[in-house]
């Protein structure tokens, strides 16, 4: 089945383990959420956090928003309880799984064929749960591209900055921090896992930054991620949600201008419009490449709920 695009401006992480903040997270304005197992909750935690996760999603209202469960990485004696236990008791709620810690393509197929047989054994529609792929290492980074193709259900990437920046030695305590004596050592990551998921047409997602008082700074570290072509970023408190979801939105005035472009070149190369190729648009022309980049703005804007407010030329 072909995948959903959803709209992941905001990834608001909640604790498993925390009714209150379960309970918090369905009245939050995030894009998206996730409901974790894994580092938010502690190893003697972790079976009731499935089973309050369960509970919110059976009977908390998530409209609007787009839901994943964390589960445990691959290789942990959590991982497979954790998948069984939601997806049998809300499967249907959930609309994907994220999965951390990827270092082998072994463990997407692993989480592919364990959701397939999930599925039937649980009467779910096969396929339709998708998958979130977290890269937190060198060995995952460096096969970004056949994760990102690796199961039709891959909806996502998602760089986890902290334990990538301790698995590369970087000497930063701050997670998702980029700028160290003036250089920025994360940058061509984010251009290696850009790549993978626009080559294979999935979304990429940065992770967290860190110091939840220093709004500016989690700004910087979105503005940054939106530079690379991102489509949204973690969130781990409300009042970085609003901020995140303005940044990942194209700016009202690119948003009227990217209409604009797609109105203006597929009138012109209509038989009505004299089939050119290549137009005036103002000052500017405009042709098939500038379509396209338009396209990519104009979609982004309608996702995030803009209107179109200029129309002339």
């Amino acid at each position: 089945m072909s995948r959903p695009i959803r709209s992941r401006r905001t990834v608001l992480a909640v604790p498993g383990s925390s009714e209150k903040m379960l309970a918090k997270a369905q009245t939050l304005d995030a894009d998206s959420v996730f409901l974790d197992l894994e580092d938010a909750v502690a190893p003697a935690a972790k079976e009731d956090a499935r089973a309050a996760i369960v509970k919110a999603l059976l009977e908390g209202d998530w409209t609007g928003k787009t839901v994943t469960v964390r589960i445990n990485d691959a290789s942990t004696a959590w991982a497979f309880e954790d998948l069984e236990t939601v997806v049998a008791g809300a499967g249907s709620r959930i609309d994907c799984i994220m999965l951390p810690k990827v270092e082998r393509l072994a463990d997407l197929h692993w989480l592919d064929t364990s959701l397939d047989q999930l599925e039937q054994r649980h009467g779910l529609e096969r396929g339709r749960i998708g998958i979130e792929v977290q890269i937190e290492g060198p060995s995952g980074l460096s096969i970004a591209d056949e994760l990102a193709g690796g199961s039709p259900r891959v909806e996502t990437l998602i760089f986890g900055p902290g334990d990538f920046m301790a698995s590369m030695q970087l000497p930063s305590l701050t997670i998702g921090e980029n700028s160290l004596g003036g250089y920025a050592p994360l940058d061509t990551v984010f251009v290696l896992l850009a790549i993978a998921a626009r080559k294979h047409g999935v979304q990429v997602i940065d992770g967290p930054y860190g110091v939840i008082s220093d709004l500016s700074g989690f700004e910087k570290a979105a503005e940054r991620a939106v530079a690379f072509g991102f489509d949204g970023k973690w969130v781990l408190h409300p009042s970085q949600i609003d901020a995140g979801n303005r940044i990942f939105a194209p700016q009202q005035a690119s948003y009227d201008r990217a209409e604009q472009i797609l109105e203006t070149y597929a009138f012109h190369t209509s038989e009505a419009g004299g089939g050119r190729g290549a137009v005036m648009l103002g000052d500017e022309m405009i042709d098939e490449a500038s379509r396209k980049m338009a396209e990519m703005t104009a979609l982004k804007g309608r996702r995030a709920g803009l209107i179109r407010t200029l129309r002339d030329a």
